[in-house]
């Protein structure tokens, strides 16, 4: 057998590879050409390599930095996906040490990898190499079908609409970001919404997410004080995922976040989705919490391990 651990090229040949190597390992992660594509745009320096076993993909890896942390955080993000059948052959360890040594390439001591908690296969992979478990995400899952459309009963106060009818309160919803984003509960650093070109990118004109699909609440005054984004799950378009749901302090605990869901699940229902899924941080209870009452039922935890790029350039 010879094993080969190549950059990925930006041709359909290779990325459609990626497609299906990750489609078959980490579906709750899944991704498209498309997807891929923007990425490529939206977060330039992203590096990917693909495994040939004889020749034909087996493995796929990609690394790159961080876009909800400051520049110099020293952690880059990283996938490593193997095929079932092309397991226990060292394709797994050869993908992860060419991440690592990109990683180190751009001046990083570690790497965050995402898993979840029933591969415990991985996890022991991953813990070989000095990873350990950095945050814990609650996944959920709502079915559909069947499912009768919920009033959405905002507060009184607010008005609900969405960016398809007001993409004037774009800024609006930047500032709401800006407030809530240090707030998600999770790992050791406050995460950052970023700059409002950086902000558009990533959580409104990326491709999948439907302008009628983002929810965005409005007070008697005009200003917006939370919002709720819905993204279609890249590789199966069926499925929707809660990009964010996000109330201004001053607004929490009064229902809003549980009307913008409710709104985004009208949306979903009107347009023929068979579910949604979403997560919250082990921490994050009063999200946890709405998404019980609204019928969400519990999928395996998604873990980000973060291990030293030192111990993840060693194969074995």
């Amino acid at each position: 057998m010879t094993l080969v651990v190549r950059p990925a090229t930006s041709s359909d040949d290779d990325l459609a590879a990626i497609v299906r190597i990750v489609s078959a390992t980490s579906p709750e992660d899944g991704t498209s050409v498309e997807d891929m594509r923007w990425s490529e745009v939206t977060y330039p320096g992203v590096v990917r390599y693909l495994a040939d076993l004889d020749g034909h993909p087996v493995g796929a890896a990609t690394v790159g930095r961080i876009f909800m942390y400051p520049p110099e955080f020293e952690a880059f993000w990283a996938t490593v996906d193997v095929l079932a059948d092309a397991r226990r052959l060292g394709i797994g360890g050869a993908l992860l040490a060419a991440v690592a040594r990109s990683a180190a390439a751009a001046g990083r001591t570690h790497l965050h990898i995402p898993t979840t908690s029933d591969r415990p296969d991985a996890i022991a992979f991953l813990a070989r190499r000095g990873f350990l478990e950095y945050e814990r995400t609650r996944a959920v899952r709502l079915e559909l079908a069947g499912r009768a459309r919920p009033a959405d009963n905002p507060p009184d106060g607010i008005e609900l609409t969405d960016l398809a009818a007001r993409p004037d309160l774009v800024a609006g919803v930047h500032a709401v970001a800006l407030e809530t984003f240090p707030d998600i509960p999770g790992g050791d650093r406050p995460m950052a919404a970023g700059e409002l070109a950086e902000f558009r990118a990533r959580d409104v004109d990326r491709p999948g997410i439907p302008p009628d699909a983002f929810g965005v609440a409005v007070e008697r005054t005009g200003g917006v004080v939370g919002y709720a984004a819905l993204m279609l799950k890249p590789g199966d378009p069926s499925v929707g995922l809660h990009d964010m749901t996000a109330v201004a302090r001053a607004w929490r605990r009064r229902g809003l976040a549980g009307a913008l869901k409710r709104r985004t699940i009208g949306w979903a229902i009107d347009h023929g989705l068979t579910a949604l899924e979403t997560g919250n941080d082990e921490g994050n209870h009063a999200m946890q919490g709405v998404n019980a009452r609204l019928g969400y039922r519990p999928l395996a935890d998604l873990l980000t391990m973060r291990g030293p790029l030192d111990r993840a350039m060693m194969k074995r």
